[in-house]
């Protein structure tokens, strides 16, 4: 069996979340690469609203497996707050979640050193969630990291040792080290981890294809914040893009199958960093507030925009991108006229290639399409989309050369219509 992976084609939230709770269904696994609980993924179903930060999103379906990778950190106090409250709702929660022993462990000292580091870049800070993502991150390349399998193995040594490193970086940063609340919290979650299943997961997934069990990968932010390809620094911790999967999980790359691609029907941001399609009238602010374009974790405000093809077109070449889903369509329901970017002048040449440098000076050409004017909520099927809206479709699988195989008309899971 091959692995199939789900991840966003943008600057992340692009209502992943829904979509995996959507396929879960043809799935005996979803497995969570990589990312940490600064990417919350919103459900909605049955009138209820559900945000999962580390959680893999097919939690809610049919009792299938679902797996924390070792590409994951995992703060234990979140986890365990998030874990307690699935179980509230019912779910079995311990009968089918797993989690990797490799995946690294945020600390409470992470989130101080997090803080402490923005401090630092002032004015050229990159709109951190403060949740000690990067610490963690940066402790696991530099090899000083606790993972998830050490609270079996003398693990008050490697904490305490790992602290200390903490505090002496703090005391050199002029920053204060108190975190004996924080740590206490930290310490009870750690034991409340214990009671799940904790195991080798690049074993236990490799082992499940060759069972000819089928597996959902679900990748968390966007594929342009990704560490290596995005809009560096302005970027996250870890590789969102398809190759994080294989190493965020333990694969190997002719294990992967279908590459689904989800974006929104226009584009979002959160925090600084380039923009080219971003809108500072009344348009975007329109888009903000019809989108719900906030934060899921953070709460705050997303910048807007209209489509931009040339950073899609990057994307779906980095993730080898079978599918396309397109989120959000309904948002656009009552605009006249709708602007997709196709190319950019960066310095005065015009090109179809992502740059570069973050301080080029893009500017984006648009191609003005009709809007549809039409309530597309309600929608239960392709047959009944609107002229205009089938345009925009085959607008954008013409520009991309990838099909458009699933669009979401609203935040309920049943408001998707599988073409």
């Amino acid at each position: 069996m091959k692995i199939d992976v789900l991840l966003g084609l943008q600057w992340g939230d692009e209502g992943k979340g829904k979509v995996v709770d959507v396929l879960t269904p043809r799935y005996d696994v979803v497995a969570r690469f990589q990312g940490g609980p600064n990417a919350g993924h919103t459900l909605e179903f049955e009138g209820h609203k559900y945000v999962l930060r580390s959680i893999p999103s097919g939690i809610f379906q049919h009792g299938q497996i679902n797996i924390i990778g070792n590409g994951v950190v995992l703060d234990p106090v979140l986890f365990r707050e998030e874990a307690e409250s699935l179980e509230k709702s019912g779910v079995n929660i311990k009968g089918i979640l797993k989690i990797s022993k490799k995946a690294h462990l945020i600390m409470p000292t992470h989130r101080l050193l997090d803080a402490a580091y923005e401090k630092l870049k002032g004015d050229a800070k990159i709109g951190t969630t403060g949740k000690g993502i990067g610490p963690t991150y940066t402790d696991k390349i530099s090899r000083n990291g606790l993972r998830v399998g050490d609270i079996f193995d003398n693990f008050a040594a490697k904490y305490a040792t790992a602290k200390q490193r903490h505090v002496n970086l703090l005391t050199a940063l002029g920053e204060g080290s108190d975190v004996d609340e924080l740590e206490r919290k930290w310490m009870d979650a750690i034991e409340y981890m214990k009671g799940y299943d904790i195991i080798d997961s690049e074993f236990v997934v490799n082992r499940l294809l060759n069972e000819g069990k089928s597996v959902l990968c679900e990748g968390a932010q966007g594929s342009l914040l990704d560490v290596d390809f995005g809009s560096y620094p302005f970027v996250t911790s870890s590789n969102t893009i398809c190759a994080g999967a294989c190493s965020g999980l333990g694969v190997a790359p002719n294990k992967i199958g279908e590459v689904f691609g989800i974006f929104k029907a226009y584009c979002t941001r959160v925090g600084s960093g380039p923009f080219p399609t971003e809108l500072f009238d009344e348009t975007g602010a329109k888009i903000r507030a019809i989108g719900h374009e906030y934060g899921a974790v953070t709460g705050r405000e997303r910048r807007c925009g209209w489509l931009d093809l040339v950073a899609l077109r990057y994307t779906i070449m980095l993730n080898g991108v079978t599918q396309l889903i397109m989120m959000k369509s309904d948002v656009l329901d009552d605009f006249d006229t709708i602007k997709v970017c196709n190319e950019y002048r960066v310095n005065g040449e015009a090109t179809k290639d992502f740059p570069f440098s973050v301080e080029a000076n893009i500017e984006p050409v648009y191609t003005e399409m009709e809007g549809w004017k039409t309530d597309m909520t309600g929608i239960t099927s392709e047959a009944e989309f609107p002229v205009a809206f089938k345009n925009y479709i085959a607008y954008i699988e013409r520009e991309l050369g990838v099909p458009v195989t699933i669009v979401s008309v609203g935040p309920d899971r049943a408001q998707t219509i599988v073409r």
